[in-house]
């Protein structure tokens, strides 16, 4: 294996690959899609598995045995140099799910035509030298993620990103990030998009304000509200910023009032989660600018009242140029000049909109006829939100009219105004019906709570979660199915019922008049329970005709998780697979048949159920992409019975 210490030209240019027809993936993970019901692999799957099965026997051998612990190479021309970037992403992916990842494996595999590094599996692997052998070799790096490496000090952080200037989207959730990373990033990474700094308990919230650029000017006091404000450097193109449990016993006021100061100051912002997202925006709202008065004296920054009007006028001259843009191109207008009011009343010219410096001479109240800035309403780009309550749903809804996905937590005995939270979230998602496309409570009450508000934003819902709430007997659960006709994904995690049901109901419907979601691709119904207990209570009997709706109702499920159910699960799969059967055989000579309950199933979590082997054994006969099974505490299956299930090698059995 030829080694080689070169200039940054050279690498590049030796290193660049050539691509001979092999196909452009998009995004990790791409290249094991194969056709619906195709069971053979691909040509390129087959070749990237190929290598990972001999990567420590055969392409890591030489290096690792003489070169790896002797020797501190810059630059490697390895066996992989000839590869596309995005075949050795795929292959550094599938290295990584499978925990064959090596420290000398990982080496050969830093190319410098590398665009995408995601580490997140394998944080061991993540020493200060990795990082130096990434900032040396893979400076073209447009993502990288590096969660959960928690050995790494903060100055080999800094010392990585300050070498990775195309990096458009950072995670490091979980690592000892501080103030000095999130100033480097802010400093070198322009191009930044998507950050993910949630559970750096070293990271203040404060400490994300460099990454909206605002500084209080040198030339300003404190105790004088003045406008004029300088910036490090100009805000970056942020469009997803995850910070959620940052920090260290920080002061509730803080989280809200660096939320607020993010939310003006990172106008591309669509996706944010945030502790303090919510009350910021009611502050917002509101305009109470001046509690944020003793927050920014502490952190050196501009008055809040400050950025809001910077942002305002921004946002105001935007929507102005837009349509002055609009008239021009009507009128065949071709000087390209626009002139804006606002600044003609200051005298100032279009180019000022884009420095920094915004002349304090644009009047808040203007004369009667003029547009007045303080009374238009300032709307942000957020469409995904996570971290609210009720209590901020309405200013939420104020400012961010195109939200279609929500994450909120709801106070189950919280009043608002002599209004119960249930009523003030039902009214408040009004403003979102028929757009929002994702929801997630975390509640800790009754699930028939939560049902007024999902028939309000249930029709275009494709992601549900509903977690802590609890159940019972006559838990609504077909008429929260019939309300969200459109789900792909279905998460509920709930306390069993207390009382138990000893019997299923005698008025069982019938199947045609059952509701279905034909939709479904991912199903998770998981109930808690007691570590010392091997079976669960078998208190929701009822439960099977929900389950058993789910699963012939919806037959594009790729992804089941039945969790310790308080009801017997092997009937209800048992029938299920008989109904199968039934229409296979009544379809015997038709072609072109749709697609059959269980048939497409890829994953399957069926832990502390009643589940048998048998039962199993058909579900993997039947669906050919089956590929995991988690059978873990089902107490009907024994030892000898899992040995013998190991003769399925496509697919992985687990059971304890």
């Amino acid at each position: 294996m030829p080694l080689f210490r070169a200039s940054d030209e050279q690498a590049e240019a030796k290193a660049r690959p050539r691509r001979r027809g092999l196909r452009n993936t998009k995004g990790t993970g791409s290249c094991w899609k194969t056709h619906d019901d195709d069971p053979v692999l691909s040509l390129t799957r087959l070749c990237l598995l190929s290598l990972a099965d001999n990567m420590k026997d055969l392409w890591v051998k030489d290096y690792a045995d003489n070169y790896l612990d002797h020797y501190s190479f810059r630059y490697i021309m390895g066996p992989f140099n000839p590869l596309p970037g995005e075949l050795v992403e795929e292959l550094t992916w599938l290295l990584s799910t499978r925990k064959q990842l090596s420290r000398g494996a990982l080496h050969l595999l830093l190319v410098p035509h590398l665009r995408g590094l995601s580490l997140e599996r394998c944080p061991g692997l993540v020493t200060a030298a990795l990082c130096a052998h990434i900032a040396a070799r893979c400076q073209g790096l447009r993502s990288l993620n590096l969660s959960g490496a928690q050995q790494l000090p903060p100055k080999v952080l800094c010392e990585t990103m300050s070498s990775l200037p195309a990096v458009r989207s950072l995670s490091l959730a979980g690592t000892p990030c501080d103030r000095s990373v999130i100033q480097t990033v802010a400093r070198h990474c322009s191009l930044l998009q998507h950050l993910d700094v949630s559970h750096c308990h070293l990271l203040s919230p404060a400490a994300l304000l460099p990454l909206g650029g605002v500084v209080l000017s040198p030339s300003s006091s404190s105790s004088v509200l003045s406008s004029s404000f300088s910036s490090t450097s100009s805000p970056l193109p942020l469009s997803s910023l995850l910070a959620l449990d940052i920090g260290f016993g920080e002061q509730e006021e803080d989280t809200t009032m660096a939320a607020a100061y993010l939310l003006l100051s990172l106008p591309c912002l669509e996706r944010v989660a945030f502790e303090g997202l919510g009350p910021a925006c009611r502050l917002i709202e509101q305009r109470h600018f001046s509690q944020a008065d003793e927050f920014a004296d502490r952190e050196g920054v501009s008055r809040l009242h400050v950025v809001w009007r910077e942002r305002m006028l921004r946002q105001s001259t935007e929507s102005w140029m837009k349509m002055r843009g609009g008239e021009s191109a009507d009128s065949g207008d071709e000087s390209g000049e626009l002139e804006s009011p606002f600044l003609e009343e200051c005298g100032c010219d279009t180019e000022d909109l884009v420095k920094d410096d915004w002349p304090f001479c644009l009047k808040i109240q203007a004369e009667e006829g003029k547009q007045d800035l303080s009374q238009s309403g300032l709307t942000l780009q957020l469409k995904d939100v996570k971290g609210v309550t009720c209590e901020s749903l309405g200013s939420l809804g104020n400012l961010c009219p195109g939200l279609n996905s929500i994450s909120m937590n709801i106070d189950r005995h919280g009043v608002i105004g002599g209004r119960s939270q249930g009523s003030l979230l039902t009214a408040d998602l009004q403003t979102w019906s028929g757009q929002l496309r994702s929801l997630s409570f975390i509640y800790s009450g009754p699930l028939v709570d939560l049902l007024p508000a999902l028939q309000v934003a249930g029709c275009s819902l494709i992601s549900l979660t509903l977690e802590g709430v609890k159940t019972s007997p006559h838990t609504p659960l077909l008429e929260l199915i019939r309300v969200c006709p459109r789900l792909r994904d279905l998460l509920i995690s709930a306390e069993p019922p207390a009382t138990p049901q000893h019997e299923a109901n005698d008025n069982q419907q019938d199947d045609q008049e059952l509701p279905k979601l034909p939709n479904l691709r991912s199903l998770k119904l998981s109930f808690s329970y007691e570590h010392n207990q091997m079976k669960p209570l078998m208190s929701w009997m009822s439960l099977k005709e929900v389950i058993k709706c789910l699963l012939i109702g919806s037959p594009l499920l790729e992804k089941l998780s039945l969790i310790s159910l308080p009801c017997p699960l092997n009937c209800v799969i048992h029938d299920t697979l008989r109904s199968v059967n039934l229409d296979m055989n009544l379809s015997a000579d038709s072609t072109g048949l749709p697609p059959l309950p269980l048939g497409r199933i890829e994953h399957l979590d069926l832990l502390r159920t009643d589940v048998q082997m048998s039962t199993v054994k058909s579900v993997m006969q039947l669906s050919k992409r089956l590929k995991y099974v988690d059978v873990s505490y089902c107490w009907r299956i024994s030892l000898r019975e899992w040995l013998d299930c190991r003769r399925f090698r496509q697919v992985e059995v687990i059971w304890v």
